[in-house]
């Protein structure tokens, strides 16, 4: 009888290892079943078009090779969207400077930006200014552009607008139902309903 014991016994311990790991594969399997796979495509529909960080009351300066400040962005609120690398920002003020160091500036309610600042959209009360420049061969007047929306590229000196406007040239002054204005070739396209008034220089 004892002989029949240490037999079984003996022969369970040589089979143990083998039960255990018959065991920890059935645990692994049922672990495997039984844990969410997560789902990489709803999670990124998820995130979506949503900030990453936000800033109050900022300031950001972009500066040339030379040490120049080329522009300056500030507002009260910015939102960074990771997904289009654009900061959405409330109280939107803007300073940016040409090649020949002219100024112009922008505001409105709200503003799109992309990081270098080289591109704007203003939306609600939007205003850009550029200054006269008595430097040239001919002065240029003071340019002033008003609306509801402005597109404007800073480097290539462009502002658009598919949205009434109201522009300033010096005393005179135009509307139209639509914009696209080139400082550099200085050639301006008004078109729907255009009215305009220009007042003659003082001889």
């Amino acid at each position: 009888m004892n002989r029949f014991l240490y037999d079984a016994w003996d022969r369970a311990l040589l089979y143990l290892p083998i039960a255990i790991m018959g065991v920890l594969a059935l645990g692994t399997y049922w672990l495997v079943r039984s844990t969410p796979v997560q789902d990489v495509a709803q999670a990124e529909r998820v995130r979506g078009h949503e900030p990453d960080y936000f800033m109050h009351g900022f300031s950001i300066k972009t500066f040339d090779t030379a040490g120049h400040m080329r522009s300056e962005v500030q507002g009260d609120v910015a939102r960074h969207y990771p997904d289009t690398q654009w900061l959405e920002i409330d109280g939107i003020r803007i300073r940016s400077f040409d090649a020949q160091g002219r100024l112009t500036t922008a505001t409105a309610l709200r503003g799109l930006t992309n990081e270098g600042g080289s591109e704007v959209q203003l939306i609600g009360n939007a205003v850009v200014v550029r200054e006269a420049d008595a430097t040239a061969a001919k002065t240029t007047p003071r340019m002033e552009y008003r609306g509801e929306f402005l597109h404007a590229f800073m480097d290539t000196e462009q502002v658009k607008s598919h949205k009434p406007v109201e522009l300033l040239r010096g005393k005179d002054r135009f509307t139209a139902d639509a914009m696209e204005f080139d400082n550099v070739d200085q050639v301006m396209q008004l078109r729907g309903r255009v009215r305009g008034t220009l007042v003659p220089e003082n001889k």
